[in-house]
């Protein structure tokens, strides 16, 4: 008896868990200390709906703008130049017969080109339609009478954008068939790797960068992204924490974008029915916007034994950075008292009797 009363003394001093016992954390808020590091809410019909999930907007009917962009050329680009001339026995065909092609003309290093009897041209940073009258105005007069030249894009590094991160297939992808926005570059990357909520898009054009949630650009926040454009997809920090008697503890990612406390922990298995007290379901959370005079931190009691605690479980809303906890039944933490007095106590019989 004098060793069973020690333990029990000593008894939260030693005993293994994972948190707070559900008293203590009732306890130390019942009071009206204004020094209380946290605000104890239970969550009942009444007050439930100031934390309840907003419903979801109305589909959006916008669509991005595109717009037309000037592909001005950089070096690594290739372009198709195609030269004609007007005069009969020309150097090059005329028009009529289809002109001189000259494919694959890649820009070098130094931005220039290089096409017979127009020599050296430098067109880094030029259009398309400057190309063309770069070379015009080096053939006329001295090898055509004249000419007409004509340029198209074959391979586009001026014009492209960088895909990578989060996506299943990244790459370098082509706007030549016309302006891309953030939705065109990830479908040709194969499309993300986790849940849209769970996707943030970096966009960075060399001028400016921006972030936007993947979920977001779904909802109809598209946007047309410009030529060497890279966007990178990051998994954004939607996370919880699970902890205590549920089946699946840890670090997790929500299951949606504005998840329920019921979803959050079906997402986790469950409460562990061997043992979880019903009565001790808690989400911890920091308050980024605090009234006057109020605890940054708060406390949301959940007691699952009553019936109506599914439909409030349903409708309380989970973000990102809270931690779900649920607390020992009383019976499973006496389990771990006793459990290793009675095998001792029957050890030292089993001792005595030999």
């Amino acid at each position: 008896m004098v060793l069973i009363s020690s333990v029990l003394a000593g008894c939260g001093s030693f005993l293994s868990g994972s948190g707070p016992y559900s008293s203590s954390i009732t306890s130390e808020s019942s009071g009206k200390d204004p020094n209380l590091p946290y605000k104890l809410i239970d969550l009942t019909p009444a007050s439930v709906g100031e934390y309840s999930r907003q419903a979801p907007p109305p589909p959006s009917a916008k669509v991005s703008k595109t717009g037309t962009t000037a592909i001005q050329l950089v070096p690594g680009d290739v372009i198709k130049v195609m030269i004609s001339d007007s005069a009969e026995g020309g150097v090059f065909a005329p028009l009529s017969s289809g002109g001189t092609s000259f494919e694959n003309v890649r820009v070098s290093a130094d931005g220039t080109i290089s096409l017979p009897y127009a020599g050296t041209v430098n067109v880094r940073g030029f259009t398309l339609t400057q190309v063309d009258n770069a070379i015009k105005k080096k053939l006329k007069g001295a090898v055509a009478t004249d000419p007409q030249v004509h340029s198209e894009m074959v391979g586009d590094l001026s014009g492209s954008v960088l895909v990578a991160g989060a996506v299943k297939t990244p790459g370098r992808f082509s706007s030549l068939q016309g302006p891309l926005t953030i939705l065109d570059a990830v479908n040709m990357a194969g499309g993300p790797v986790l849940e849209p909520h769970l996707i943030n898009v970096v966009v960075r054009n060399g001028k400016q960068s921006y972030s936007i949630n993947y979920d977001d650009v779904l909802s109809g926040k598209n946007r047309q992204v410009s030529p060497r454009s890279e966007l990178i997809l990051e998994r954004a920090r939607q996370r919880f924490v699970a902890m205590g008697s549920v089946k699946d503890p840890g670090l997790k990612d929500l299951p949606s974008r504005n998840p329920s406390l019921l979803e959050v922990l079906g997402s986790v298995g469950g409460l562990d029915e061997g043992k979880a007290d019903p009565q001790g379901v808690f989400v911890f959370r920091i308050n980024q916007e605090p009234k006057d005079g109020e605890p940054a931190a708060e406390v949301f009691r959940l007691d699952m034994r009553k019936p109506e605690s599914i439909f409030l479980a349903r409708a309380f809303q989970v973000f990102p950075e809270d931690a779900v906890y649920v607390t020992n039944a009383p019976v499973y933490e006496w389990q771990k008292i006793i459990s290793p007095i009675v095998q001792t106590l029957v050890l030292g019989r089993t001792v005595s009797n030999l």
